[in-house]
């Protein structure tokens, strides 16, 4: 996968996010911690189904949470220590700032 830096770092900062343990990672979780006030970030697979990407964008909305698009489910599992996700929620609020301003440099 050809990617620049910003992408890069953004998704190294998901690494350490998940080592710090501020990922809630899968369909699931993500819900929860969206539902629940604790996501600042959503994190979409680019190649997720059609229906996850609306069911998802629309709670991000509706909860006020931004919502980025990148990367691949594998990748994104990958970048986490786990199987392929489809969706994730950063947790920190310090982690997702960060992760933004790298997307926005891409």
């Amino acid at each position: 996968m050809n990617r620049n830096s910003g992408t890069d770092k953004a998704a190294s900062m998901l690494s350490l996010a998940q080592k710090a343990g501020r990922i809630a990672g899968g369909g699931f979780a993500a819900e929860k911690a969206i539902r629940g006030g604790e996501a600042h970030l959503v994190i979409l697979a680019a190649d997720a189904s059609d229906n996850t990407k609306k069911k998802y964008t629309n709670m991000a909305a509706w909860h006020h949470v931004p919502l980025q698009e990148f990367l691949d489910r594998e990748e994104l599992g990958r970048r986490i220590g786990k199987a392929e996700r489809s969706v994730l929620a950063v947790t920190d609020p310090h982690f997702a700032e960060a992760i933004q301003k790298q997307l926005i440099l891409q």
